[in-house]
């Protein structure tokens, strides 16, 4: 045979029946989170955001709430304590913030992310990782076909305009980070199908990928793939059962074939994409490290001005998702960053960069302790690949540091991690394919994990009811604008701007409700003209 089959990895017990149904929730999820979107337009963002962060966080929930016993056995490492000791900062943070419903939201992401990553470390212990990355693959390739879809003329309520072709994800630079972070587990689990027919559907999905990619022209996904996929190379190199496996030699020289494919398709064929440059794709790849103008040069104000809030809230942050509200204080009226419709906003809620928000949001403290929690990750991974006992231990642990690289490149120029998509995929695949064999290890007692785990489940379920008041009130917003309508939207999203700004204006100034939704909007975002406005004639 041309293409010899993987034999199947043996694993030390049989998952149980909690283990199997927990595993089939995660891949729904990270399909779900993918697809889902709502379309009202006037939430052009959040119709986007709100219902994949609703998915993140029942997704965690549940699986968290079916994993407790399971997680007994997990091996508590340094890692653990620092993406616990993050959470815990984050958390103290959202109570001193200024806009305590943003940071709560911010918050919930963070915790989700972490539950979905010792639950995804649970079911690789029972064997289940393959189903996990399978899951996180598959959502990868549905991201990139909903693309190309659009790329090529269909039209969808489901899809945005603006910063097309970004398919169910609302914008291409979301897709192309998505693509960026997952080549790393769609060429693993190619490469390790058990079947001819499965390597075969691996490589047109990996094609697919690449070719999507290439179209959306986003220079940090770009950045990011070509750091990944460095590293899967050097890797290959180190690791000597992968350098040695003729059979991962002879898949990687087939599937480079098919990427090949992908890419010529994507260049080649004509689509409704519509570029004001000749050659669209050649300024792109020339423009990825350009900063003197254009959206490199915003970056660059953004970062500085941002950086200031860390001089305003060094140790704890602004607090979690509140650089929103924070960073006019310290940009100039023509910021690029800031909304030119509504003064005193930002344009978009989060920088244009993970680190520059963790940073800024959860301070020295929190930021630190992440940044502790990744390299632990990375350097628990690369021992492990340097002592792999045979290819299939050796390519998880590339595949590992490979997710971890691109994730934090394209995060240092974009939101990732910020969001509930990207955060569902990279902690599930993280957790798949880390194994802490490598890192030091701290004694706790079972009774404890399996606390910590069931808080972080009510926490996750307390962020999904939190994301369907939102959804609620979008709901309400677009359908019912009337002031008794109004009224109740603010109930369930206390802290939407548009919706607290809209009921005050439905009031007759000087009024009650006038005044206590305008105070509201003032309080929670102090830099907004139009709360300013309507607040003053309550004074």
């Amino acid at each position: 045979m041309l293409i010899a089959p993987l034999p199947e990895v043996a694993v030390a017990r049989q998952p149980t029946r909690a283990e199997r149904a927990a595993v089939r929730l995660l891949q729904i999820g990270c399909t779900a989170a993918v697809l889902v979107a709502a379309t009202y337009r006037e939430f052009d963002l959040d119709r986007f955001f709100v219902p994949k962060e609703l998915v993140l966080h029942v997704t965690a929930a549940a699986i968290g709430f079916l994993l407790v016993g399971s997680v007994r056995s997990l091996a508590v490492t340094r890692v653990d304590l620092f993406l616990l000791g993050f959470l815990v900062v984050s958390a103290v943070s959202t109570a001193l913030a200024t806009n305590p419903w943003a940071a709560l939201r911010a918050l919930g992401i963070s915790v989700s992310g972490v539950l979905v990553f010792w639950c995804a470390r649970a079911l690789r212990e029972a064997g289940l990782a393959r189903r996990v990355l399978f899951g996180a693959a598959l959502a990868a390739v549905i991201t990139a076909i909903a693309c190309l879809l659009q790329a090529y003329g269909v039209r969808s309520d489901f899809f945005s305009l603006n910063r097309s072709p970004g398919g169910t994800l609302g914008n291409r630079n979301f897709v192309a980070h998505l693509v960026s972070f997952s080549l790393p587990v769609l060429l693993l689990t190619t490469l390790r199908a058990w079947r001819n027919l499965g390597f075969v559907i691996g490589a047109s999905g990996t094609a697919i990928a690449l070719w999507a990619l290439i179209l959306t022209r986003s220079r940090a996904a770009w950045l990011g793939m070509a750091v990944a996929l460095l590293v899967l190379a050097v890797g290959a190199l180190l690791s000597r059962p992968v350098r040695r496996d003729r059979r991962y030699l002879l898949r990687t020289a087939l599937l480079m074939v098919f990427a090949l494919g992908g890419v010529a398709g994507a260049v080649s064929l004509p689509n409704a994409l519509k570029w004001r440059s000749e050659s669209p794709y050649l300024e792109t790849a020339r423009g990825v490290v350009n900063y003197r103008d254009g959206s490199g040069r915003g970056r660059l104000l953004q970062y500085r001005n941002s950086l200031k809030l860390l001089g305003d809230y060094p140790v704890l942050g602004a607090g979690p998702g509140n650089w929103q509200v924070h960073y006019a204080e310290h940009a100039e009226a023509n910021d690029p960053s800031l909304d030119r419709t509504e003064a005193g906003l930002t344009a978009n809620p989060w920088p244009s960069s993970d680190w520059v928000a963790y940073v800024s949001e959860r301070g020295l403290l929190g930021f630190g302790l992440l940044v502790l929690g990744g390299v632990g990750l990375v350097v628990a991974a690369w021992r492990r690949l340097r002592t792999a006992r045979d290819s299939e231990e050796g390519l998880a642990a590339i595949a590992c540091v490979a997710v971890v690289a691109a994730t934090v490149t394209t995060g240092m120029f974009d939101a990732v991690l910020l969001l509930g998509w990207p955060t569902l995929l990279v902690w599930a695949t993280l957790g798949a394919l880390w194994s802490p064999e490598t890192a030091r290890g701290v004694s706790a007692p079972a009774a404890l994990k399996m606390i910590v785990v069931l808080l972080l489940a009510l926490g996750a379920s307390a962020a999904a009811v939190r994301s369907l008041g939102s959804l609620s009130a979008m709901t309400i917003f677009v359908g019912d604008p009337s002031p008794e309508r109004l009224e109740m939207a603010a109930k369930l999203d206390p802290g939407n701007y548009r919706v607290r700004i809209a009921a005050a204006r439905n009031h007759r100034r000087g009024s009650e409700g006038r005044c206590r939704h305008a105070g509201a909007a003032l309080r929670y975002f102090p830099n907004s003209a139009s709360a300013r406005s309507l607040a003053r004639s309550c004074d």
